[in-house]
């Protein structure tokens, strides 16, 4: 057994990180600036979108991406119950109604047949679709906007996992109306908190720009250059979600490095997935051919029928042997809020209850060594072992 803690996550900050920090410091541009329209260019770039605005969280993505699709008191927006609460509660900041709906029990995504279910029975309220790539496996894309076409729905994708990942060869980031990355301290990149919507659509671009600092007229951080006026307008009642130029220094070089990154991920997981689909009590994660996973966590489920310990007592048998664990996600409908308001029941998704049960989420990060690895296939095999009925 190892001897020190291996912790969930840890973040990948290298020394050209750190410099580009200093160097900002040092300019005297510590929050929205140059370096801020810097990293939203590169990473257009890098998605190939025409829009990327940088913002302070995912949440804020998500905000700004509802209220530039026209989110009015009294909608409905569809989101799956297997998703972290940000995704909901922004559609309630609207005053409108989050849709919650069951998840795949292979990949934990959005049940596309339920959306459309849904939809057949219940169209004339719903404005938009948010569908969320959990773990960084992305949806049924191509059912999703066929549905949305048809009812008239936006689609806003949820990819704080998702980055960087394509569906059948399209980058994630193009496919839809919006998409709302997060760098949030886990993620796949970071700028220790932030993110970053993209877009394609020059209205819902200039809208999110303005409303993500005051809804104050375009560019007005230009004021306090030598190119600048000092002049400037309120166009609508905005938000302060701006991104520092000391998140988007970070964030440059974290996005120069996401191929690398990725590729490190990639390679534990397949080292993970070896070993586990060999393993009758755990399953590995089920990844669809025509995707490409970003691996910003590798889930694995207990085949509880054939193990003598619930999920909990796993989780604290892998602390035991010094491994951090996780589990993503508590379904939205089982917490007390979503469950006292909308009047959810825990079997009302029994995929999603089914799922919950049973998921752990393993460490999957680039700074971890083949010993550190080893460590965690270890562990999972010695509880297996321990524990097997």
């Amino acid at each position: 057994m190892r001897a020190n803690f291996l912790p969930f996550h840890r973040p990948y900050i290298a020394e050209n990180e750190i410099q580009e920090v200093i160097d900002t410091l040092r300019s005297g541009w510590l929050t929205t600036g140059p370096k801020t329209k810097q990293f939203e260019k590169e990473f257009a770039s890098y998605i190939g979108s025409k829009h990327a605005i940088a913002v302070n969280s995912g949440t804020a993505a998500l905000h700004l991406a509802l209220d530039a699709s026209g989110l009015k008191e009294g909608d409905e927006v569809i989101l799956p119950t297997m998703t972290f609460a940000a995704t909901a509660e922004v559609v309630i900041y609207f005053r409108a109604k989050p849709v919650l709906v069951d998840c795949r029990k292979d990949t934990f995504n959005i049940d596309v047949e339920e959306v459309e279910e849904y939809l057949n029975k219940n169209p004339s309220k719903v404005r938009a679709i948010i569908p969320v790539h959990i773990a960084g496996q992305p949806c049924e894309m191509n059912r999703i906007i066929e549905i949305a076409k048809r009812f008239n729905l936006k689609v806003i994708e949820d990819a704080a996992h998702a980055f960087p990942s394509k569906y059948k060869e399209r980058v994630i980031g193009r496919i839809s109306d919006i998409t709302a990355f997060s760098f949030y301290v886990t993620k796949t990149i970071t700028t220790g908190e932030g993110g970053m919507v993209t877009t394609d659509d020059d209205e819902y671009a200039e809208m999110m720009r303005i409303m993500s600092l005051h809804g104050v007229s375009k560019d007005a951080w230009k004021r306090y250059t030598s190119e600048g006026s000092w002049y400037y307008e309120i166009l609508r009642a905005g938000y302060k979600y701006n991104m520092t130029d000391i998140a988007s220094a970070i964030g440059i070089h974290q996005l120069r490095k996401c191929d690398l990154l990725y590729e490190k991920r990639k390679e534990i997981a397949e080292t993970y997935t070896k070993v586990f689909e060999r393993v009758e009590e755990v399953q590995e994660p089920v990844v669809k051919p025509y995707i490409q996973h970003a691996w910003h966590l590798y889930i694995i489920q207990l085949n509880l029928e054939k193990l003598s310990i619930d999920r909990a007592k796993f989780i604290q048998e892998m602390k035991d042997r010094n491994i951090g664990t996780s589990v993503h996600f508590i379904p939205l409908h089982m917490h007390p809020y979503y469950r006292d308001r909308f009047g959810y029941k825990p079997e009302d998704f029994p995929n999603a209850k089914y799922v919950y049960e049973r998921i752990i989420s393993l460490p999957i990060y680039p700074s971890m060594g083949q010993e550190d690895v080893q460590d965690v296939i270890w562990a999972v095999k010695d509880i297996v072992a321990k524990y097997r009925k």
